[in-house]
C-alpha cells in the first residue's frame, strides 16, 4: 500500500476569532474523523495540528527569519498520514477531513527503492 500526506489549509484567523464552541465542534470533528478512516479501506498512520504560522521559522540559505516562508490566506494547519491501496482511496479519505476554514491537498509519498 501506498502512502499518501493529507495538508490542511485553512484561514487562521477564522480559529482566532472561533468561540469555544466551535473549536469544541472542530476538535470533535477530527476525533469522528480518525475513527472513520478504516471505513474507506485506509490506515491512519499519523497526524498533527501546527501552532499559528507566527511562531514559524524560515530558513533560505543561510538566511533564517521570523515568520512563514510565504504569505497566503491559508496556512497550513496540521496534517494526516494515510496508507491506502490507491489515489482514489486516499481521496475518499481526504473529503472526510474536517477543515471547516479551508480544504486539504492530497500528495503521494515518494518512495525510494
Amino acid at each position: 500500500m501506498a502512502r499518501y500526506l493529507i495538508l490542511i489549509y485553512e484561514d487562521e484567523a477564522q480559529y482566532a476569532t472561533a468561540t469555544p464552541e466551535v473549536l469544541g465542534e472542530v476538535t470533535a470533528d477530527h476525533d469522528r474523523f480518525a475513527a472513520g478512516v478504516e471505513q474507506h479501506g485506509a490506515k491512519l498512520l499519523g497526524g498533527e495540528a501546527l501552532e499559528p504560522t507566527a511562531t514559524a521559522t524560515s530558513v533560505r540559505g543561510a538566511e533564517v527569519t521570523d515568520g512563514p516562508f510565504a504569505e497566503t490566506k491559508e496556512a497550513l494547519g496540521g496534517y494526516y498520514l494515510v496508507e491506502a491501496p490507491d489515489l482514489d482511496t486516499a481521496l475518499a479519505v481526504a473529503r472526510t477531513v474536517p477543515a471547516r476554514f479551508g480544504g486539504v491537498e492530497v500528495r503521494p509519498v515518494m518512495t525510494f527503492d
